[in-house]
């Protein structure tokens, strides 16, 4: 008999945006620290919509919900380099969760 093994559902959901288009929320309560998800992504060379750098020769374009994390000074969350997401502060159910993208932004 075999263990099935565990998938983490991210706990967000994706609405309208009060900072630009659609956003990205948190779906209940999430703690700091919390693992929000592991993005989906493809290497790119192109900038555009829902592409993140992480070098100034390493981009990728996500190509799922997490796309929608809109860009804040005070963000509430962060992507990381082996491509997860983590809340940065703590997030309340429903406030939209943000990314710094940097000052050229």
């Amino acid at each position: 008999m075999s263990k099935k093994q565990a998938v983490h559902q991210a706990p967000v959901y994706v609405g309208e945006s009060k900072i630009h288009g659609k956003g990205l929320f948190a779906a209940r309560d999430i703690k700091k620290g919390e693992l929000l998800g592991e993005f989906k992504c493809q290497p790119t060379k192109k900038d555009g919509a829902h592409v993140i750098w992480m070098a100034e020769d390493r981009a990728y374009k996500v190509l799922d919900d997490f796309k929608y994390i809109n860009h804040d000074d005070r963000a509430n969350a962060a992507y990381y380099d082996d491509f997860t997401v983590m809340a940065i502060k703590k997030i309340k159910k429903d406030d939209e969760i943000t990314h710094y993208y940097g000052q050229d932004w």
